[in-house]
């Protein structure tokens, strides 16, 4: 053990009680600090930016309100059920498993333009096939935002709308909301959003919905989808 600095040596009794007791409120201050942040850091996990596959299904449920989350996940809340358009020129994989953006699935669409309407789309749906005409959907009134995450098999795939709710008949939605621009994407993931503030969100059965077209995408194209969800405030 080396030896005692020359200054600790001289002190007297009281005073060397004195620093032998700032000593020990010291490192009990930094051992609770650490106790502290210990404790904290699930709820970190939480509201810091946390990837969703880092939580549990109980953590994920308290952040969001899931339209997709991993295939057959219980968070899911909506049916991709409503298909539109050329629905034949889509194919639609809830199972991807190669380059998910979190969790173990994403959504692999692929779009071969053939059809005669020259567009397609599918709708996320409570309860399955509801275009209105059955009451089911959820009141979303505390959902600030719906975001989704998005990427192109090459980049530049377009996306000609993106939208939420809009179902008429005798259970219609309470509000309509689309993208206002097409969406470029890029070959990596990247986040988008619909902004909900200020919408009456207290009735919808339309959870999500995308549509492309054969003018946007004159050769087809392939993309990818994950994490569609509502953010909600507490």
């Amino acid at each position: 053990m080396p030896p005692l600095p020359k200054k600790i040596k001289n002190m007297n009794k009281k005073t060397y009680l004195s620093f032998s007791m700032a000593l020990v409120l010291i490192f009990g201050f930094i051992c609770a600090c650490a106790s502290s942040n210990a404790g904290r850091s699930k709820s970190d996990r939480l509201s810091v930016n946390a990837e969703a596959d880092e939580l549990t299904p109980q953590e994920r449920a308290q952040l969001a309100f899931y339209v997709y989350s991993d295939f057959k996940a219980i968070l899911n809340h909506y049916y991709p059920s409503g298909w539109m358009g050329d629905s034949r020129d889509l194919s639609f994989n809830q199972q991807y498993a190669k380059d998910v953006y979190a969790g173990k699935h994403a959504i692999k669409v692929q779009y071969n333009p053939r059809g005669a309407q020259r567009w397609a789309g599918i709708y996320w749906q409570q309860p399955s096939n509801n275009w209105g005409d059955k009451q089911g959907g959820f009141n979303l009134s505390k959902a600030t935002y719906v975001t989704f995450w998005m990427k192109g098999e090459k980049g530049g795939e377009v996306i000609s709308e993106v939208k939420i709710g809009g179902f008429k008949g005798a259970f219609p939605d309470s509000t309509e909301v689309s993208s206002k621009k097409k969406i470029v994407l890029t070959p990596e993931w990247k986040l988008y959003w619909l902004d909900l503030r200020k919408k009456d969100m207290s009735y919808i059965a339309g959870g999500f919905s995308f549509v492309v077209t054969k003018s946007d995408n004159p050769k087809g194209c392939t993309f990818y989808m994950d994490e569609i969800r509502y953010e909600m405030n507490k």
